[in-house]
């Protein structure tokens, strides 16, 4: 019986993010055709890769219809040219599909049956709008088993400000405008491009090429934050300033045994330490990530002192704030969201989890006084999912300087 193999994350691409609906840059770009341009250009930056040695792909999706559904994982893989001999599959977590789709093909490697997996996600949201076609069991709300606002994303973040009244709408804010700008100046360093794979575009005015967010609002200010409406509520605290927007986008990641990637001679950016999904109550979904932590950290015998880098999904600022103040750290503590999140960048549902995972391997390599990072996100229906990642950088005198 194969022992245990350690699982490396190799490399990890995405598309630029766009905004969905009409006016969004992927509106007439097919959600296949996404996540297939991220397959190509992750192996085009992997030419030791041989396609053939590929075990499995597997693509998220939160919404499986139409240019999003037929068994994704393997048609985009078809459409990339990698081997027909390579099977794939899809998957759906909501908000963590592309997560899930990491820890699923990592605990394959893990268990000695794959040496080499694609793991990511796509969410053409101005496409398939979130539950659009779905049709929700009439026991939820006959039973009572969710609240009728559970299913509203919005509205379960609204409730997390009703259940902790020191996270305010200006806390949210202030927080939302960090996010803004550390993204801005992240692109100014040069610390979002490197993982993004330009798409062609198509628009009335012609064909053109996205190579950056689309969704980023650098002019945003606090007053500006202020004004905003709050449409799941009169008088309520979620804006589209302090939340993450509707959009377009994919991503795409390698992993690896470290035994294989030793062999092929690539790169390695992180290692997988351990992961965790939780649930929790519907109503209050952004809380998910709390209990996932709780559990990743216990399963990997550490505590949230030994993590060094938070990549945290902004969903909502709320959420976010949720999660720092459970475990006492600071809304601006430089190890959170060092290059900004979701609230700038976007959040197309299923294919975030991987944007997360680049975002933080960027990092540890300019880190190399940190051991363990996180990736976490809260997902749909009330879950939390967190991955915990060592940095091979890591030197211990660099740690104790």
């Amino acid at each position: 019986m194969a022992e245990r193999a350690e699982v490396v994350f190799v490399d990890g691409v995405r598309t630029p993010f766009g905004r969905a609906g009409e006016k969004g840059m992927y509106w007439n770009t097919r959600a296949d055709d996404l996540v297939v341009k991220a397959i190509i250009g992750l192996m085009e930056r992997n030419p030791g890769v041989p396609p053939e040695r590929i075990d499995d792909v597997a693509i998220a999706a939160t919404t499986q219809t139409g240019d999003q559904g037929l068994t994704l994982g393997r048609t985009a893989a078809l459409l990339a040219g990698l081997p027909k001999s390579v099977p794939g599959f899809a998957i759906d977590r909501m908000c963590a599909g592309a997560m899930t789709a990491v820890t699923m093909m990592g605990s394959s490697i893990g268990f000695g049956a794959y040496d080499l997996a694609i793991a990511g996600g796509v969410e053409h949201m101005g496409r398939h709008p979130m539950g659009f076609g779905a049709d929700p069991n009439p026991r939820f709300l006959s039973e009572k088993l969710v609240s009728e606002d559970a299913l509203n994303m919005g509205a379960t973040a609204e409730r997390i400000h009703d259940r902790f009244p020191s996270y305010t709408k200006e806390r949210s804010d202030r927080f939302a405008l960090r996010s803004q700008q550390k993204v801005a100046a992240a692109y100014s360093a040069g610390n979002i491009q490197p993982d993004l794979i330009p798409v062609a575009t198509r628009s009335e005015s012609g064909w053109g090429l996205a190579t950056r967010d689309e969704a980023p609002r650098p002019e945003t200010t606090m007053e500006g934050l202020a004004t905003l409406r709050t449409p799941f509520r009169s008088h309520g605290r979620v804006t589209a300033g302090n939340a993450s927007g509707l959009n377009d986008g994919a991503s795409a990641c390698l992993l690896a045994s470290a035994a294989t990637a030793k062999e092929l001679g690539l790169g390695v950016k992180m290692t997988m330490t351990n992961f965790a999904f939780a649930g929790v109550e519907p109503e209050v979904m952004g809380l998910g990530p709390v209990p996932s932590t709780e559990k990743a950290l216990r399963k990997a015998g550490l505590s949230i002192t030994d993590i060094g880098l938070f990549e945290l999904n902004e969903a909502f600022a709320v959420q976010v704030i949720s999660f720092l103040d459970h475990f006492g750290i600071d809304d601006e503590d430089p190890r959170v969201n060092e290059y900004g999140g979701a609230i700038a960048l976007g959040h197309p549902l299923a294919s975030s989890g991987v944007r997360l995972m680049n975002q933080l391997a960027h990092q540890f390599e300019s880190h190399p006084e940190v051991r363990y990072g996180l990736t976490a996100m809260c997902i749909g229906l009330g879950q939390g999912g967190t991955v915990i990642w060592e940095n091979p950088h890591f030197n211990k005198k660099a740690a104790k300087r």
